[in-house]
């Protein structure tokens, strides 16, 4: 198959290659790597010790290749889950859910398919396991993270490396508060991009950085203007950063320019 046998670049494991991370979860790793994917996609499988049936995790793009390693690689298939709506993450999982006979439940009850929509401190029981669901929006506003045995699947709410594009600032600076009152061993298995030790020490991190970057839009609108445009603000703001990640930050920004706007900041 296509993938199997590719080496990703920095030491990671090969595209289409189960790697175990905790006793419970496993990840494969899509071969889809990009400015906004990082490596790649990171499809998560969880199964108890013992457990014949499996919970699968955001499978990624209708990309057969990939899917039918994931199909191959977990057996039965009691559950698919979706962290959010974005293609990367949720679009092959109809895919999947026809090859392996098995429901999908995202918070957008349009993704669903033969199960109902997941709802905010839901906890799921399936695969030997107790999934308990975190309502996470900002990346997105139907974003999850779904906690299980000291490990937290964070979606695009936190990556591996790097910081995440927002949509909504003031939600996702309520979602960084709610991580960083997460056990300090929880270790962060994110949608992108390799695990992380620490979860509530990344949000904590991830809060300095908005308030720094705010900061920085605070001062560029002191300059150019208070209606200034997020492409205008990006210009001045990220002249430092490599000019393919000005579109993500452009996104980003227009959440800011939103969020002050609201709180009446940048008038």
């Amino acid at each position: 198959m296509s993938g199997a046998n590719h080496r990703v670049p920095g030491g990671h494991p090969a595209y289409g290659e189960l790697r175990t991370v905790t006793g419970t979860a496993s990840v494969m790793l899509e071969d889809n790597p990009g400015t906004m994917t990082l490596e790649g996609t990171n499809t998560w499988l969880l199964r108890a010790p013992g457990a014949s049936a499996c919970v699968v995790v955001d499978p990624g793009y209708e990309d057969e290749p990939h899917l039918t390693r994931v199909a191959e690689a977990a057996g039965e298939v009691a559950l698919i889950l979706v962290t959010h709506h974005h293609p990367d993450h949720v679009q092959g999982a109809p895919w999947l859910a026809r090859r392996v006979g098995a429901p999908v439940r995202a918070f957008d009850p349009a993704l669903c398919a033969d199960a109902a929509a997941l709802t905010d401190d839901e906890v799921i029981e399936a695969a030997g396991l107790a999934i308990r669901v975190l309502h996470t929006p900002g990346h997105t506003d139907d974003s999850v993270c779904l906690a299980l045995d000291g490990a937290l699947l964070t979606g695009d709410s936190v990556l591996g490396r790097g910081t995440t594009v927002i949509s909504d600032l003031g939600a996702y600076l309520g979602t960084l508060r709610r991580l960083t009152a997460l056990p300090g061993d929880t270790i962060a298995l994110p949608g992108h991009g390799p695990e992380l030790p620490d979860i509530a020490e990344t949000a904590r991190q991830y809060l300095t950085h908005r308030e720094q970057r705010l900061d920085q839009v605070r001062a560029a609108l002191r300059v150019l203007g208070a209606d200034a445009t997020a492409r205008q603000i990006v210009e001045h703001v990220y002249r430092d950063v490599d000019e393919s990640l000005w579109g993500p930050a452009e996104w980003s920004v227009r959440a800011q320019l939103d969020h002050l706007r609201t709180t009446g900041e940048a008038r």
